[in-house]
């Protein structure tokens, strides 16, 4: 995912069903503790656990945005295929470009 020791993420919309494993991976590697959506710092990297009914999905794209540095990333993470909460990838790809980002890969993490 590109993290390296010291990277600052911010995290949006953890829930139950998310992966820890994941998360404690990230911050192995970081060395940092996640921020939540109520810290106002600049971040390097930002992951959005996002479901099917969470909202506004451009909402949570483009305040992603508001703190993270210019060559930061943003992964959106959603349940696989069958799973609660799957999203369907065609509703990504129409959110994207409207909060002025382009979708680049799509893969399995867990």
């Amino acid at each position: 995912m590109g993290f390296k020791e010291g990277d600052l993420v911010l995290e949006v919309g953890r829930s139950a069903g998310c992966d820890e494993s994941l998360r404690k991976s990230i911050s192995a590697i970081t060395k940092t503790e996640f921020v939540d959506s109520d810290a106002q710092e600049v971040v390097d990297g930002v992951i959005i656990w996002w479901r099917d009914g969470d909202g506004d999905l451009v909402d949570d794209l483009m305040d992603g945005l508001t703190y993270l540095t210019e060559t930061g990333p943003i992964w959106l993470l959603t349940p696989k295929v069958n799973r609660d909460g799957h999203v369907e990838p065609s509703d990504i790809q129409e959110a994207a470009p409207i909060a002025g980002l382009a979708q680049t890969v799509s893969f399995t993490i867990g």
